[in-house]
């Protein structure tokens, strides 16, 4: 029987998506941002709930425009690469998924750096390619933004180059041989001579492919440039869709895979669950975030995240969805919002304040648990990718309240089917 599969999606900032959430009474991510304690007691509760993973979303740089953001928890942001490395080592199941650009790394220091901790965790390293839309990124990098199709094509190379890298050095290249005095096989290495029209590399590997083989790799594209990048490279695509465009993306995704031979990708909706012993409990849990907004930070956030300048904007004026070289993908979702209308400025900013485009779930465990059965029923969707609103909380409540009721149903593993991410990625 097929199960339902679910990754965490944290962020390394004293904010998770929910802004200036650290502020909660009850959230401790604030305080224990540079706490390994608090990072590892967050990795031994998912694997406790027999999460596949946890999943870090990751921009480089914060908006030079906009300081309150950094005020409200935008930043201090630390390294998700270093914070999986101390995390791994007290798990032995847990996937460990780092969100890491194409731009400002070259391919062969990012296949050095992911492929070190995937061996230091026996396996467990997934990577999230992301080619960066916001501005700021660039600009804190010396960088020109290319244009959105752009910025795949070179990622696909980006990806070639990787790839020959990995390939170029198995693993049974490591013999370790004491009497011969030979820890490497050089029969089995190759030099990867590369010179693309973005990147070149002319190096032998210097790092051996994993107990997993490589890193898994994740994608989130949506526009139709970055569906094809996903459906070309990904194990897993993250999607951000609202519950009445989760059955439409997923026909999208799959022909995408269909045009180029690929198998159907494996498709985790976000979701935001508040369980709690009522829904009136749990809405009075999201009125709580809610009034913590700030509305003008809210709308500058939104902003950011579309490429829209919204100065000018009335907020109780629809959204309308348009061109821009920002994230396709999020502008999507806000053409999906309803079924029937675009949200207003306000809404959007608000609901992107409290919740990262992911449908909210509230009520008990139990009605929690049959929503998340129907959704992955009718959608075809692989699994979810749980987002907190306090942390760690709503953790700990998902995990002992409604996992339970997902594992006595059938639908949620009860053991891990190995020690690698991959391994429990493709658990059935």
């Amino acid at each position: 029987m097929a199960q339902i599969h679910f990754n965490f999606v944290a962020q390394t900032a004293p904010s998770n998506h929910v802004q200036a959430s650290w502020a909660h009474p009850e959230d401790r991510q604030g305080a224990g941002l540079y706490s390994p304690q608090y990072w590892c007691d967050v990795a031994r509760t998912l694997e406790r709930g027999f999460f596949d993973g946890i999943f870090f979303a990751d921009t480089l740089s914060t908006n030079t425009q906009n300081v309150e953001d950094a005020a409200e928890g935008g930043i201090p942001r630390i390294d998700p690469l270093m914070l999986v490395t101390l995390m791994s080592q007290v798990t032995r199941h847990l996937g460990l998924a780092v969100t890491l650009t194409t731009i400002g790394t070259p391919p062969f220091l990012a296949v050095r750096r992911l492929g070190t901790v995937d061996h230091l965790s026996g396996g467990r390293l997934a990577w999230n390619v992301v080619t960066s839309y916001h501005e700021n990124d660039f600009a804190a990098l010396g960088l020109e933004r290319p244009e959105h199709d752009s910025r795949y094509d070179q990622a696909d190379e980006y990806m070639d180059v990787a790839y020959r890298l990995w390939d170029a050095f198995p693993a049974d290249a490591i013999i370790m041989d004491k009497a011969a005095g030979r820890y490497i096989d050089t029969a089995k290495i190759k030099p990867v001579h590369y010179n693309g029209k973005y990147y070149r590399c002319n190096s032998l590997p210097v790092m051996p492919c994993s107990p997993q083989g490589r890193p898994l790799i994740f994608q989130a594209g949506a526009s139709g440039r970055g569906m094809r990048f996903a459906a070309q490279h990904a194990d897993a695509v993250f999607a951000l869709q609202p519950e009445v465009a989760m059955k439409s993306y997923i026909a999208s995704t799959r022909a995408a895979a269909e045009e180029i031979g690929r198998p159907h990708p494996r498709v985790f909706f976000g979701i935001q669950p508040y369980v709690a012993s009522t829904e009136a409990e749990a809405e009075r849990q999201l009125e709580t975030l809610k009034s913590r907004v700030a509305l003008d930070q809210a709308v500058i956030r939104l902003g950011a995240i579309l490429g829209r300048d919204f100065n000018d904007h009335d907020v109780d004026q629809p959204i309308e969805t348009g061109e821009t070289q920002a994230s396709q993908g999020w502008m999507t979702a806000v053409g999906n919002w309803t079924k029937d209308r675009s949200p207003t400025l306000r809404e959007m900013a608000l609901d992107l304040a409290v919740s990262p485009m992911s449908p909210r779930i509230m009520g008990t465990p139990e009605h929690v648990a049959d929503t998340l059965e129907k959704w992955w029923r009718d959608t075809g969707c692989y699994g979810f990718t749980f987002s907190p609103h306090v942390m760690p909380g709503s953790i700990d409540a998902f995990v002992d309240h409604v996992v339970p009721i997902l594992q006595q149903r059938g639908l949620m593993r009860t053991e891990y089917a190995g020690t690698t991410y991959r391994e429990n990625l493709l658990q059935q």
